[in-house]
């Protein structure tokens, strides 16, 4: 198991006492597993820092401030990439594909592309497909971390690590697309409502859809909606 994504991935999660309780071991596992360098984990410290001291309810508020009110934050991987589109359907039935061919089973409420869970997932993954995924979304992970350095959020720290565990240079014209996007204010809400106001999507059992090999899972990503294979632009 590569206990340093299993360890980014907790940090990603939504704050609580566990959380709290098991920033320690996350400190060891970070230190002890060596796919990040000693100025990679030292870069954490803040964040884990924070963490395990601060307030439980002051973390939930910022935690939900800058993940669920802002889409240009959001954790969701393929909001970054098909946004509502009828083919983040599709890309989710893949990766729920690649699960299970993976015996990896998602737990909770959250969507497959929820980058937590992906992390759970490559964290039993072979380092080398790990890291081939991760490079696939590098220019989303770049502009989440660019996003959170420019808010003072210590969670920057985390993207820059995946980038670095990634060991690869985001598609500059894909990272351009992303970092074209306004950022909302978390505190208009009346904004972000308006936001949000789309169609849901919606996602099941595909009859044609069959294990698809695990870095084409998620190559995609890469492609805007009008390009991606086997479907109509809207």
């Amino acid at each position: 198991m590569q206990m340093t994504l299993k360890a980014l991935s907790a940090l990603l999660t939504y704050p609580g006492r566990e959380l709290q309780a098991a920033i320690p071991e996350i400190r060891a596992a970070l230190a002890s597993d060596g796919l990040l360098g000693p100025r990679d984990v030292r870069a954490l410290g803040p964040l884990l820092d924070e963490l395990e001291r601060d307030d439980l309810y002051a973390l939930e508020e910022r935690y939900v401030a800058l993940f669920d009110r802002s889409r240009t934050l959001s954790l969701n991987l393929f909001e970054h990439v098909h946004g509502e589109s009828r083919d983040r359907g599709g890309a989710m039935v893949d990766l729920l594909e690649t699960y299970r061919a993976g015996g990896y089973a998602p737990v909770g409420n959250e969507l497959p592309d929820h980058l937590p869970i992906l992390l759970e997932f490559l964290s039993v993954r072979p380092l080398a497909e790990s890291r081939a995924i991760l490079a696939d979304a590098a220019h989303i992970l770049e502009a989440l971390r660019v996003r959170l350095d420019r808010r003072g959020s210590d969670y920057a720290a985390v993207f820059a690590a995946l980038t670095r565990i990634a060991g690869a240079t985001p598609d500059a014209d894909a990272l351009a697309g992303l970092s074209n996007e306004a950022e909302e204010d978390p505190d208009d809400l009346a904004a972000l409502d308006a936001t949000w106001e789309e169609a849901q999507v919606t996602f099941g059992p595909d009859p044609n859809a069959g294990c698809p090999a695990t870095r084409d899972m998620l190559a995609r990503m890469d492609m805007p909606v009008s390009a991606a294979p086997g479907r109509a632009a809207n």
